[in-house]
């Protein structure tokens, strides 16, 4: 479905990255990493390439809050690469703290990672995108971007304004032929959730109408459709993936 494309994944190396980097490759995509690390960066393709060895799969670790590092790395991949098909913002971080204990440095934390290297990345990626001839800007949101959730008021404020900057780019480079949009997992099966308690997890299950909790690979399959010429009269489009979850 992507054969021959170029994908950027920023927060590849695990989780939802990790299994959307793997599909991707499973679609004849070349797939850029970005981690936070080098170390996390090159554990990540050592386990792709252990799945198949014929992966085109590279990486890189710039600080994506830097507009000078983004610019600096997505260079170097357009000289490699000569071109930019699909970039997803999937970098992020949640936290839970109560708005009597957030400290004003740990919300800025948040909006850095979760917004402005959303925009720093779009921003790089739209011109090299639009010089050929368009491409698909993919973004992570979250169920807590349409509902709220009750502590932890950075990461929903986070989402909320990711579900914007897509709705508003899509609006903006689609006249470029860029398409943009982003995917709202629900409760995802990642490493977090396996260090959560069994009697815990199952009231969660509970409360989501398939009474299940979803796979990494059910958010790459939607990141799969939307990134690929099925979805290609979609774009300003923030799609759940959660089970129908409300809570």
């Amino acid at each position: 479905m992507l054969n021959g494309k170029v994908a950027v994944i920023t927060g590849g190396t695990r989780g939802i990255g990790f299994a959307t980097a793997k599909k991707f490759l499973d679609n004849n995509c070349k797939v850029i990493l970005f981690g936070s690390k080098k170390e996390s960066v090159d554990k990540a393709i050592r386990e792709l390439k252990k799945i198949n060895n014929t992966y085109e799969v590279s990486g890189l670790f710039p600080n994506i809050c830097d507009l000078k590092e983004v610019e600096k790395a997505f260079d170097e991949i357009n000289k490699k690469y000569g071109e930019i098909d699909i970039l997803i913002n999937n970098a992020g971080i949640s936290a839970m703290d109560s708005i009597y204990d957030y400290t004003e440095e740990n919300f800025k934390k948040i909006m850095d990672l979760n917004v402005n290297a959303v925009f720093n990345c779009s921003k790089v990626v739209a011109p090299i995108m639009k010089k050929n001839g368009g491409g698909v800007i993919l973004n992570t949101s979250s169920m807590v971007s349409l509902y709220g959730q009750p502590s932890g008021c950075g990461y929903p404020t986070s989402k909320f304004a990711v579900n914007g900057l897509t709705k508003s780019l899509a609006r903006e480079l689609g006249p470029d032929n860029i398409r943009v949009n982003a995917v709202a997992p629900g409760i995802i099966y990642t490493d977090m959730m396996k260090n959560i308690p069994k009697e815990k997890i199952k009231p969660l299950i509970n409360t989501i109408p398939l009474r299940k909790i979803g796979r990494p690979e059910d958010v790459a399959n939607a990141f799969l459709f939307l990134a690929s010429d099925m979805a290609s009269y979609v774009t300003g489009v923030v799609l759940s993936v959660d089970g129908a979850a409300r809570n």
